[in-house]
């Protein structure tokens, strides 16, 4: 019988993916992977009919293989806006459970990104994560929390300098820029002070204030010097106060204000952080991280106000770039925004969304790319006023790119609501949050399964699922679990007469 006769179903046979079935028909056990190269049209146009197109953007910071297809997937927010124009925002937003390689991936982003000749700001780095990345480019690395450094919130930077270069519209928009920063940093900082905004009447107060004590002072003014200014009662002031001509009714007016600026100036929850000269400027010419990972979990107020203060200073300082820039004083400059642990902000008092909102919302005119990294959209709604968790979720929903990682599937609700995920999307970011299997043979876990695998959302088209890779270069400086590399140099027990000079044996 022909190998093509008729079956009993009066279909013709045909050969299965490993060849024709049965004895003595050749079917293959192993099929081996057809090799891959990647090339232009230009260099593979001989290779027809082998040659196909990928299905992913090859435009951007290649981070690693399409998990379907196997294709090499390119994605970086800057890329994908500015030379792709396949988003009309250049941002993402980072979402998976700790462990999975958020840091990671974005660190990919940063490193190429740099190779483009765009500069990485990570703008509070709390573990740390990105301090090896930074000093390898060669960038500069400012440490903030107890005696290590300090932040003036009244500082200006560079504006000041670059005021003096400028003339016109450009030079006043340049120094109302660093006011207005200025005084939305004292604000926030009396929002997390108090978990609640300060009044109208009150940032008026501190408005009016900061024009004397700018118009006075010679120098960069500190806390202390604005309190001072407060104390002093200046017409100016008073007038804006409305104590209608009564001292004793402005000091009325003003005592909590007062005294809450004591609590910035004189110590308390937030220490004297921000009431001192910066110790170490921000520089506009190459990569900046700011350390601010030795500042304990518990300080989570300090920790929540010194990454604003990182944020504020670091985006006005690319305001200042752009102005010289615009002005062609300088040539211009593109940053790479890294903005992690969103959530710890957002929680440390009402209002404070407003804040980070008003940071953000503008990165497409300042020139800047943004990558905000947060855990799970939980994070992100967990906050007392509902208008807080609508302007949160709209981080989400107005980011160009959404990278999601492993998320429960308590997340889905929630995260379908901002990005829309089909059902075998929302599969498989469950499937990536499972436990790791116990290896037996080497008496440890083994790497979870959904480490380094993130989906890569864009609007409404269908999501890339993308496996990171690493070179070995990478590997040494991608290591956020640093300090349980090295086994206990004391071990379980430790007795009396043991030479602790050596390791005691695990057993």
């Amino acid at each position: 019988m022909s190998a093509r006769a008729k079956d009993d179903g009066g279909g013709p046979r045909r050969a299965g993916p490993r060849g024709w079935a049965g004895l003595g028909r050749g079917a293959a056990k192993v099929v081996q992977p057809v090799p891959e190269w990647r090339g232009s049209t230009r260099q593979v146009c001989g290779l027809w009919p082998y040659a196909i197109g990928t299905g992913t953007p090859m435009v951007g910071v290649p981070l690693g293989r399409n998990m379907i297809s196997g294709a090499t997937v390119c994605c970086d927010p800057v890329s994908w806006f500015q030379r792709a124009n396949l988003i009309s925002n250049p941002s993402a937003f980072v979402l998976g459970l700790p462990g999975l390689g958020k840091s990671t991936l974005v660190r990919r982003m940063a490193a190429g990104l740099a190779g483009y000749g765009v500069m990485p700001l990570v703008l509070g780095d709390l573990k740390p994560d990105y301090v090896d990345l930074i000093e390898a480019l060669g960038g500069q690395v400012i440490s903030l929390g107890g005696s290590r450094g300090y932040v003036n919130v009244l500082d200006p930077g560079e504006a000041t300098s670059a005021a003096e270069r400028l003339t016109g519209s450009a030079r006043q928009m340049v120094l109302a820029d660093a006011h207005d920063r200025r005084l939305a940093m004292v604000s926030s900082l009396l929002t997390i002070l108090r978990a609640a905004p300060p009044g109208d009447r009150e940032e008026t107060i501190l408005d009016r204030a900061l024009t004397v004590l700018d118009e006075r002072h010679d120098g960069v003014p500190v806390l202390p010097d604005l309190l001072r200014i407060i104390r002093e009662a200046p017409d100016p002031v008073r007038q804006v106060a409305l104590d209608r001509g009564s001292i004793d009714r402005y000091q009325s007016l003003t005592e909590n204000l007062e005294a809450s600026l004591i609590g910035l100036v004189d110590g308390g929850r937030l220490g004297r952080t921000f009431s001192r000269p910066t110790s170490s400027p921000m520089r506009r010419d190459r990569p900046v991280v700011y350390d601010v990972s030795h500042i304990d979990d518990a300080q989570t107020d300090l920790q929540a106000a010194v990454m604003l203060a990182c944020w504020s200073a670091g985006f006005g300082m690319v305001n200042v770039a752009n102005a010289l820039a615009d002005a062609g004083v300088e040539p211009r400059r593109h940053y790479f925004v890294v903005l992690d642990e969103l959530w710890r902000v957002l929680r440390a008092g009402r209002g404070l969304v407003d804040r980070v909102d008003a940071l953000t919302r503008l990165n497409r005119t300042r020139g800047v790319g943004t990558a905000m990294i947060s855990h799970t959209m939980s994070d992100l709604l967990a906050l007392p006023a509902e208008q807080d968790r609508m302007k949160a979720r709209g981080f989400v929903e107005r980011s160009g790119m959404v990278i999601a990682g492993g998320l429960p599937g308590a997340e889905m609700a929630m995260l379908t609501q901002a990005v829309p995920l089909s059902r075998a999307e929302q599969e498989m970011l469950i499937g990536w949050q499972d436990p790791p299997a116990w290896d037996p043979i080497h008496n440890r876990e083994t790497a979870p399964p959904g480490r380094g695998k993130f989906l890569i959302k864009v609007g409404g088209r269908p999501g890339i699922p993308v496996q990171v890779q690493l070179t070995s270069v990478e590997m040494g400086i991608h290591d956020t679990n640093k300090r349980w590399e090295e086994v206990s140099r004391v071990g379980p027990v430790a007795r009396p007469d043991d030479d602790l000079r050596r390791p005691y044996p695990v057993r």
